[in-house]
């Protein structure tokens, strides 16, 4: 074993390497965990005490003014609808199932749920209103088998009519639905904590199950992931000591992260609680249609760290530069940015770096990592002062347990520790597959060394080993760098790409264009279609130049883009080509579009075919 420590720049980048049989790595911090609380509401309730008057979440109301919940009336909600739960008889076998988005009843009720030591599940908001079908939602709620549903109002209610049975109570925040009884949010509010409630809080322990998290589905119908108590409670644990500045003072979030998901739900909610901290619900997106409400937000509100994807951080660093209200308001206090999801283009970082230091004359550090909804979410965080750049993933966390194996000429990354999930829900064998002998989830992500003869510099993301493939010369093709290249050559147009070329002679690519900037980039109106963007000469242009680009900075054939096709119909959620997330499902893509993949090589429909002027 070699350990590893830089101590100019703290504990945090001490890693001991080991090294095992045909290549095998084990790394770990050689900072120990700190012991951490039991149960999540036990931070709840000592903040209650500490700092009854603090505000834990706000919203604004439709009228643009902020409504609190302060730690102490969080308490009361937590105690109330634990009763509320309890009463009812719910289990993990008849757990909670909430369908609607980030909101102060939606995290009433999970905190209430907690307490209680009755699981929920919160489910993307996308299956219910975006779904035509309502599949995944299905899905979720057959393998679930809820006691109770909650949803924000009766825009859920199509979905509900649709899968959720007869039998099964359905709580409303406002609204009604034809044809079904709703029992109203308020009526859990106004429940009277009992011996119920008290004897339910009682029994929760480190293995009571929390939520349910549900994958995207990108490989396969969405798994339900177990999230424990001691999963969410050492991550925290985790997470504090990797950001020491968390401990300065109480953290501020302005967040839009959807809740049905790690980063916003465990991370960024789980910061905030376990330090005593201020959640704001930011209702905006980072879309043309909603970035102005983050940005409405930002203005007022000055967060101590910002997380956010790749395209929120870019639309944010374009605005502050003509917007000093916000450029001013944003750095205020800022200690940290994160962002995670995607790789951010170095055009973006360097410009928020450069307004960063226009405004209080220095760089705010950026900060990343991986993680995912297995292991709750953080695993290893890059936080080198000055050498972060896009792609790294950092060293393990203190009580994180790496595993580096190789595997089809790359090496996957494997975690044990606290953290990480007993399982899949009702899905045994899957969850068998999921682990190795050892005990260590498999992730099925690639890593490498930034610097093998320096282990401090950390690790970076070497794609996803299962979307990589081989061309019909046997030459192996890195699909995860590749589509990143393409979206970072093709910023602002392109949302994302799917590489083509298993056992044919070379790399082609289907573009998911982003059509509002190439409307942009064409002065075109809102009413344009697709295809009458996408064939407009300055945006034929800009995908030419892009295709040329990837020619010629290509090193081989496995890096070299010989064929592009810009989609004109956008990825269906229903086809599983698109998670909720706006991740795309690259097998998915190519099953259900297999014709268009065979014209690209034909070049039938030459119009529409992108090709390099090769020499």
């Amino acid at each position: 074993m070699t350990r590893y420590r830089d101590a100019h720049l703290g504990a945090c980048l001490d890693v001991e390497v080991r090294e095992g049989p045909g290549g095998t790595q084990r790394l770990r911090s050689s900072v120990a965990l700190q012991p951490y609380p039991v149960r999540l509401t036990d931070r709840l309730e000592h903040w209650a005490r500490e700092a009854p008057a603090r505000t834990l979440a706000a919203r604004r109301q439709r009228g643009g003014e902020w409504v609190r919940l302060d730690y102490a009336q969080m308490l009361a909600r937590a105690h109330a609808i634990g009763q509320a739960l309890a009463a009812r008889g719910l289990s993990a076998e008849r757990p909670v199932v909430i369908l609607s988005g980030n909101d102060l009843e939606h995290l009433s009720l999970a905190l209430g749920a907690m307490w209680a030591g009755v699981p929920y599940a919160p489910i993307s908001p996308a299956y219910s209103l975006i779904s035509q079908d309502f599949g995944k939602l299905r899905h979720i709620v057959g393998l679930l088998t809820p006691g109770l549903v909650f949803a924000a109002d009766d825009a859920y209610g199509k979905a509900i009519r649709a899968v959720v049975d007869p039998g099964v109570e359905v709580v409303l925040g406002e609204g009604a639905i034809e044809g079904r009884s709703t029992t109203p949010f308020s009526a859990l509010l106004d429940t009277v904590p009992g011996r119920e409630v008290e004897a339910a809080h009682a029994r929760v322990g480190p293995d009571t199950i929390v939520k349910f998290l549900f994958t995207s589905g990108s490989t396969r119908v969405p798994k339900a992931v177990i999230n424990t108590q001691r999963m969410l409670c050492a991550n925290q644990q985790m997470l504090c000591q990797s950001m020491a500045f968390l401990a300065d003072e109480p953290p501020v979030l302005v967040d839009w992260l959807p809740w049905n998901h790690t980063f916003g739900g465990n991370h960024n909610t789980g910061i905030t609680l376990y330090n005593g901290g201020t959640l704001y619900i930011d209702d905006g997106k980072p879309t043309v249609q909603g970035i102005a409400e983050t940005l409405r937000n930002l203005r007022e509100i000055s967060p101590t760290v910002y997380f956010n994807v790749p395209k929120g951080l870019e639309e944010i660093a374009a605005a502050m530069e003509t917007d000093e209200v916000l450029r001013t308001s944003l750095f205020r206090r800022l200690q940290a940015f994160m962002f995670a999801g995607a790789g951010l283009s170095q055009p973006v970082w360097d410009q928020l770096d450069r307004m960063a230091e226009r405004t209080v004359g220095e760089r705010i550090p950026m900060l990343t990592g991986l993680g995912m909804t297995e292991t709750a979410p953080s695993c290893t965080f890059a936080l080198r002062p000055g050498a972060v750049r896009s792609g790294h993933i950092g060293l393990p966390c203190p009580g994180v347990e790496v595993k580096l194996v190789p595997a089809d000429g790359k090496t996957e990354i494997r975690f044990r520790g606290p953290h990480v999930m007993p399982g899949y829900w009702r899905m045994p064998e899957v969850t068998e597959t999921a682990f190795d002998d050892e005990g260590y989830y498999c992730t099925g992500d690639a890593v490498k060394w930034i610097e093998p003869s320096d282990p401090l510099q950390g690790l970076m993301f070497d794609g996803r080993i299962a979307e990589d493939f081989k061309l019909s010369s046997g030459t192996f093709v890195s699909v995860g760098p590749l589509r990143a290249r393409i979206v970072a050559f093709g910023a602002p147009c392109v949302q994302d790409a799917v590489i083509t070329g298993p056992d044919r002679d070379d790399v082609g690519m289907l573009v998911f264009p982003r059509l509002d900037e190439c409307r942009r980039l064409a002065a075109l109106p809102e009413t344009a279609n697709a295809a009458e963007v996408l064939r407009h000469p300055q945006v034929r242009a800009f995908f030419q130049a892009l295709v040329e680009r990837l020619w010629r900075e290509g090193t081989g054939s496995a890096s070299r883009v010989a064929r592009a096709h810009v989609m004109a119909e956008p990825p269906s959620i229903d086809r599983d080509e698109i998670t909720d997330k706006g991740s795309i499902n690259q097998r998915a893509v190519l099953r259900h579009r297999a014709a268009l993949v065979d014209a690209l090589y034909r070049g039938d429909g030459a119009e529409d075919i992108l090709l390099p002027r090769r020499a």
